[in-house]
């Protein structure tokens, strides 16, 4: 299945997909609110700023799984991103990343290979995944990779549309 066919909803609860982003570069994040990561949302935020503008977005899906560290509302969610972080990028509903409930966008990105040729389940909360602004998996980057580090901002710089 392609990924822009997937139906989405957002935090919102609107529906919605990945074409809505089509012709631009997406890192999908799954993302939690009480977790020793929880500060990569402040870099997630200045690449949203630094890039958003040439092409770019990034897609947060919170995620419950790890730790049950993502317990909020959908309000709850929002209020905390916002006002702890400032996040102005796209948040989708609370999403299954792993298991039998794994949601089908999560089904196809996990198919998908980090730098050490591992795939498969999501490893933790803020597991990174670059979409091509064609909507190919280009990078999968494992949780405890900064947002803003080199690795990850050279991918995003690669996959920015001309």
């Amino acid at each position: 299945m392609a990924l822009y066919d997937i139906p989405l909803r957002t935090l919102a609860g609107e529906p919605t997909s990945l074409a809505a982003y089509q012709g631009k570069a997406v890192l999908v994040v799954n993302v939690a609110s009480k977790c020793g990561l929880t500060p990569q949302y402040a870099g997630l935020e200045r690449l949203q700023k630094q890039f958003g503008a040439q092409g770019f977005t990034v897609l947060g899906v919170p995620c419950n799984q790890f730790a049950g560290q993502e317990p909020g509302t959908a309000e709850e969610i929002e209020t905390f991103c916002s006002a702890t972080y400032g996040v102005t990028f796209p948040l989708l509903e609370k999403t299954d990343v792993n298991g039998e409930t794994r949601h089908p966008l999560y089904a196809e990105l996990t198919k998908a290979a980090d730098a050490e040729g591992a795939a498969g389940d999501v490893q933790w909360n803020f597991e990174k995944f670059l979409l091509s602004p064609q909507g190919e998996v280009v990078a999968r980057i494992r949780p405890r990779t900064e947002p803003e580090s080199p690795e990850v901002v050279a991918a995003i710089e690669a996959q920015l549309p001309a």
